[in-house]
Formats: C-alpha cells, structure tokens, sequence
C-alpha cells in the first residue's frame, strides 16, 4: 500500500495580539490552513487560558475519533447492503493527571444508528466492533476508544 499523506500549514495567529511574554498574557488562537478547504480557526481550551468561543485542539481529537467510526461504520455497511439512514454521535472524551502529564486517559463514543426497516439490528450492532477495528484515527492514539452504540429501526 502506498502511503496516504496529509498536509497542514498552521500559524500562532495570536502573535498579532503581542509576544509570549508570561502564562497568563499571551493569545492561544491559531489558524490551520488545508489545500482546497477552509481554514480552521482555534484557540486553547478554556480551561487552559483559551477563547471559549473556538475550537480547541481537545475538540479536534473529538470530532476526529467520531467521524472515523462514523466513516468507518458507513463504509462496512455499504459493502454489506446495511441500509443506514441517520448516523449520530454523543462522544465524550476524559483527560486526567497519568504518568505526571495531562492527557486523554479515555473516550467513550455513543453512536445512534438508524437503520432502514426489515435490517438485521444484530448485524447492524456487529458492524461497531468491525468499524472500531477499521478506525484509523482510533487505532493512531495510546488511550481506550470505547462504543457504547445503539441501533433503532426506521419506520
């Protein structure tokens, strides 16, 4: 397989509101910049001295890890004639104090899926495992990515 790469030009935007002089002063906004696509604007997080208003790099990681299994899941279902017609998630991300660091110690995603009716819902709940398994971004970090998935039937 050939490698897949990915580009990123990022820039401390926050400099325009003076240097990094001490802790407590300095902006954390920042700005990534893809080929072809929007720019993404961000801070810190609030708890870390950020605008409350943007997104942090914690939520990144979030939206990262759910829509992986999400592509994931949809991708396996599609190859096996799994006809899903809504896909949502409540993720929940934990970071703690481990080995004297702060970092993600645990992500708990919620996936609801529902499916067209007449599917095989025992199928549709497999295909979790299936697309955890196939998650790139989940098998990229060193924390537990948990699913507790449910599955309804369209009417």
């Amino acid at each position: 397989m050939q490698p897949h790469l990915f580009a990123c030009r990022f820039a401390w935007t926050g400099a325009a509101h003076g240097p990094a002089l001490d802790y407590a002063g300095y902006s954390r906004q920042w700005r990534a910049d893809f080929d072809g696509k929007p720019s993404l604007r961000g801070s810190a997080a609030a708890a870390f001295r950020g605008d409350p208003a943007l997104h942090n790099p914690e939520d990144l990681l979030m939206a990262a890890l759910a829509s992986c299994h999400c592509l994931s899941y949809l991708a396996l279902g599609a190859r096996e004639k799994l006809t899903v017609v809504a896909y949502e998630d409540g993720a929940e991300g934990r970071m703690e104090m481990k080995d004297g660091k702060i970092r993600f110690v645990d992500v708990l995603l919620r996936p609801k899926v529902t499916v067209a009716a007449g599917s095989d819902v025992a199928r549709a709940m497999a295909l979790h495992e299936r697309a955890h398994g196939e998650c790139f971004i989940a098998s990229s970090v060193n924390f537990p990515v948990r699913h507790e998935a449910t599955i309804e039937v369209a009417r």
